[in-house]
């Protein structure tokens, strides 16, 4: 717990930079009649967000008596950066909505509820939930901090009039065959891929899938593998898309995922990869509705044409939404009312049909499987493998994305500089291995 500390203190005090908003829970903490609850901001949804604050503490208060008020996180920094300032100071929300990669971090730090089995029972019991979904709420079934609340499996939306006039029968399951693909169905104004190369989410995704398919997890026995070939060769054809192949539009090197979204709903590239069923509320109103549909991402890395020995067939990380009690909170037991209350099939339901997030209410989960316009996001989520469970891991992702960030100029300019990569990579691996030592 002392390196754990140490490591916190020491990166809180590398960010002092990055502006925090902190919020006082003492009030709340002594009244016990307002619960905090920190979440990530909804950039896709935003107005549709703020209303589903409101709607949330309004039915709280009916039933328990109690508000609830919301700030958000921007980015993963801003996530992280929370977690360890909230820690360190004692005080901050009552609740947090972590990302599930984010949940290893939230773990290590022990500033949050282990839940007991009187506390499950409280919000409904470990049965109301997909058994999947609670694969990465701790380190094993007896110590988990995470209660599952969103369950988000990455697929790829691509464009059925499109494909059909190329006479292409369907996406190709490999990274290749996509990028050739890809290269076919650009021209005429339109890109072969919408890809969000400055998202703060995404960029690490695709650099995760490939290389734990061509057997290289990026973590393996605490040790970092950021600079092993194969990982390189997954930054070279993910930047490659738009530097060499120009099969992207040239301006995604500042898109985020909602600007990829508008640009596939506007007719404008065929294949959308590393997108959730968060989309479909917006594609449904798009220029494609009833035009696209979903389809699985490539299994078999780049330069492969069957998964290699020692690689995993995984479509997506095991990604979603956890919430976390702090230990801090005098208002756990109300904590507990509250995400019993987001969890129920009506609440998840709501959820669902505003956002698109997939529930992890198991009575409302099977419902929805029946729904042929989910049936790919269903396979996705049933071949999703989880990130390593370290209370490192979210060095990893950010590393990762700013190797992209740093890429950013020399993709701008029509190019993928293999020296840069290395330069980059290399620092990655040293900064990502520290972390992970000092987590142990």
């Amino acid at each position: 717990m002392n390196a754990t500390r140490a490591l916190l203190a020491a990166a809180l005090a590398a960010m002092v930079a990055i502006p925090v908003t902190a919020c006082d829970s003492g009030s709340s903490a002594e009244d016990g009649r307002t619960l905090n609850v920190l979440i990530a901001a909804n950039s896709i949804y935003p107005t549709e967000q703020k209303q589903w604050f409101a709607d949330v503490s309004a039915k709280f208060q009916q039933q328990a008596g109690a508000k609830v008020t919301f700030e958000t996180f921007a980015s993963p920094t801003d996530e992280l950066t929370k977690i360890q300032t909230s820690m360190l100071s004692g005080q901050g929300p009552d609740i947090y909505a972590l990302g599930t990669t984010f949940t290893p971090t939230a773990y290590s730090t022990g500033a949050f509820v282990d839940l007991t089995a009187d506390q499950w029972t409280k919000i409904g019991g470990r049965d109301r939930f997909l058994p999947a979904t609670l694969g990465i709420s701790g380190p094993d079934a007896t110590h988990e901090v995470g209660i599952p609340f969103t369950s988000r499996p990455f697929v790829m939306a691509y464009n059925k009039e499109l494909l059909a006039a190329a006479g292409i029968d369907k996406p190709a399951s490999t990274w290749d065959g996509l990028r050739q693909q890809a290269r076919q169905l650009t021209g005429a104004g339109r890109y072969g891929l919408a890809v969000a190369y400055g998202d703060g989410f995404d960029p690490w995704k695709f650099i995760w899938a490939m290389s734990i398919q061509a057997g290289n997890p990026l973590v393996s026995d605490g040790k970092a593998r950021l600079t092993d070939p194969v990982t390189v060769r997954a930054y070279q054809t993910y930047l490659g898309w738009l530097a060499t192949d120009k099969v992207v539009d040239p301006a995604a090197t500042g898109w985020k995922n909602a600007q990829a979204i508008a640009a596939f709903g506007a007719g404008k590239a065929a294949f959308l990869p590393m997108v959730s069923a968060t989309s479909k509320v917006t594609l449904d109103k798009s220029a494609v509705a009833g035009k696209y549909g979903y389809a699985v991402m490539p299994t078999v890395p780049p330069g492969a044409t069957t998964l290699p020995p020692g690689g995993v067939g995984a479509t997506s990380i095991l990604s979603g939404d956890n919430l976390v009690i702090a230990k801090y909170s005098k208002n756990q037991d109300l904590a507990l009312r509250l995400v019993n209350m987001l969890t129920t099939a009506e609440s998840q339901e709501a959820y669902y049909r505003t956002f698109g997030e997939l529930p992890t209410n198991a009575e409302l989960a099977n419902r929805l499987v029946a729904d042929p316009a989910l049936a790919a996001i269903v396979d996705s989520a049933s071949k999703a493998h989880g990130t390593p469970f370290h209370g490192g891991w979210s060095k990893v992702q950010l590393a990762l994305v700013n190797v992209v960030v740093q890429s950013v100029p020399n993709l701008a300019a029509g190019k993928v500089d293999d020296r840069s990569l290395d330069t980059l990579l290399t620092q990655a691996q040293s900064e990502v291995q520290a972390a992970l030592d000092k987590a142990k």
